[in-house]
Parts: C-alpha cells; structure tokens; sequence
C-alpha cells in the first residue's frame, strides 16, 4: 500500500529524513515511533503530497505520489497532528463540504457522512459548532473528515494529542476497528497503545530508520536485560546515586507512592543486579517492599535505540 525508496528531505543546512526505505502491506497497522524532530511528521507530510521531498521516491496504492498525486490522495486519507477546522462551521456543514471537495458523489454525500458521524461518534454533536467542541470532539471531525471518502490507507500523525485516558482509550478502540478495512500508518508518543495495535512499528532517529519488525521481534532482539523494580524507604539517602553506583547498571527512574520510593532500574545486558540491590538496601537499612524483575516493553526498546548511550 505504501513504497518508499531513498526519500530524502533537507532543508538549509538541515537533513529532516535521510534515505528512507519502506513497505507498508495491505492491512497493515503501522507504528511510526520516533523522539520529537526525527523526522516523522516530514515523512507523513511527503507522503500525503503535503510537501515534496528533495530526492527519493513514494507510491500509494501503486500510484507515484508526485507524478500522480491526485490518483494517490484519493486512496488516502490524512489526519495532521493539528488538525485544521473551520471554527465557524458546524460539524454536519464541514463535513457535507469536505466531502465534496475529496470528490465523493453528489448523491452519496448523505450516505457517507452518516457513516462517519456515525463510525466516530460524532451524531450527538452533529449540529454544534466545530470552535465549542471539546479537543477529543475536535480530533474525531478530523478522523472523520480523514475518512469520508472511503481511502484505503489512513494516515495518522499524533491522534491522541491532547485528550485525556477516557478520550485515548476511546480513540485506539476506533483505531483497531478501523484497522479491519485500512491500512493505517500511525504515529504516536503513547507506546502501550503502539503494543496493543499495531502489527509491526518503525522506530525513526536522527532522520533513519532504526528499526522496523514486530513489536515481539523487537522485544526478543533488544539488547538490554529486563529491568529491575524496587519498592523501598530509603530514609535520608539518596536511593537513586546510591543505586547507579551498582556495577552494571545503566538508567534509574524514581517515582513515589506515599512514602514508598518506586525505583525503575535498567542494567547491561546478560547482568543480574537484584542479588547487589539486596546487599545495598541489606547495609543502608533500607525497608523493602518489593524487589522484582519486570518484562521489557517497548518503551524499552524505544528508549535503546534513540538514546543508546543512556
């Protein structure tokens, strides 16, 4: 569904993508993962013909998406991060419009804007005006308008910004139903969701790709060991220092839960650390609630191949 060869983007003195090669399959849901500037939103935007790129290739459903933009912008269907409405125009009047304006039949624009409203939630809202709606209101007219014209391939930059958990679970719910009848190249910050939906993801750094399998592959491949959960009260120390000086390990997170510090430590690969957390908290009269091995996610994953050093 989407074919992507050598596609390049530079601007003065800066490379946004450089040599970017993928495939995206019919039915896919993919994850497009990456940290803030690398990369993902100018590659959305090219393939959505919303910028040219400055060297590279791109299709859509077979179609060259500069050669042949407007057959290729017919089968897609692009939601923005920011999605851009007309305040003053009601939700039923934006629709009907845009619907119109992405060449759908006269006499089907009834039909599918009922779809729509429908699909994403939007019949209680219908005749309220788009500048009173809540942001999760505002983001489902956006996936609304992203749809109407019945694309093939959906692409999604940043759905979920803004909302709330309730607007989120609401959001990925439409996500993977949607992901029944389209192909979907998703970009997200929200990495549970990305592992809960999508069948294979590209992590993009710097401009590269980094990374492009399942979710499961890119678990099993990671290199570093399961990280290490402890529960404590470590009274006047400094549990954080006192836990980074243990041979081995690389990164400390600190959370609390009343008095409890929650200490989140990731270590080398092929090292076991609990039996030296023992023997720490043993000397420095720690109080230990808990002291647990916990799988490795994708955040772990995410955070290994963009941030290597950390």
């Amino acid at each position: 569904m989407i074919k992507v060869e050598n596609l390049t983007k530079r601007y003065a003195g800066q490379t946004a993508i450089d040599n970017l090669n993928f495939e995206v399959g019919k039915g896919e849901i993919m994850g497009f993962l990456g940290p803030n500037g690398a990369g993902k939103s100018t590659t959305m935007r090219i393939l959505s013909s919303f910028m040219p790129p400055t060297s590279g290739r791109a299709s859509v459903a077979g179609f060259d998406i500069f050669e042949k933009s407007l057959q290729a912008r017919a089968h897609l269907g692009y939601m923005p991060e920011n999605v851009p409405l007309y305040n003053d125009m009601r939700v039923n009047e934006y629709l009907d419009y845009r619907a119109a304006l992405k060449g759908v039949q006269h006499r089907r624009i009834a039909e599918r804007v009922g779809d729509v409203k429908e699909l994403c939630g939007l019949k209680e809202v219908e005749k309220k005006l788009i500048g009173t709606l809540s942001k999760g209101y505002r983001q489902r007219v956006g996936l609304a308008d992203a749809l109407v014209h019945e694309p093939d391939l959906l692409i999604l930059d940043e759905p979920t910004s803004g909302l709330d958990p309730n607007q989120i679970r609401q959001v990925r719910d439409l996500i993977k139903n949607l992901g029944r009848q389209h192909t979907i190249l998703l970009s997200t910050h929200i990495l549970p969701e990305v592992e809960m939906t999508c069948s294979r993801v590209i992590i993009i750094n710097r401009g590269r790709i980094e990374a492009c399998d399942t979710p499961e592959n890119l678990l099993n491949q990671m290199r570093t060991a399961t990280g290490v959960i402890l529960e404590a009260k470590t009274g006047t120390d400094n549990g954080v220092e006192e836990l980074k000086k243990i041979a081995g390990v690389k990164d400390v997170s600190l959370t609390t839960e009343g008095d409890w510090q929650i200490f989140s430590l990731r270590a080398e690969a092929e090292t076991e650390i609990r039996p030296e957390i023992f023997r720490l908290a043993s000397e420095r009269r720690w109080t230990v609630r808990e002291l647990s091995q916990r799988k490795a996610t994708l955040e772990d994953v995410f955070v290994e191949i963009t941030h290597p050093e950390a």
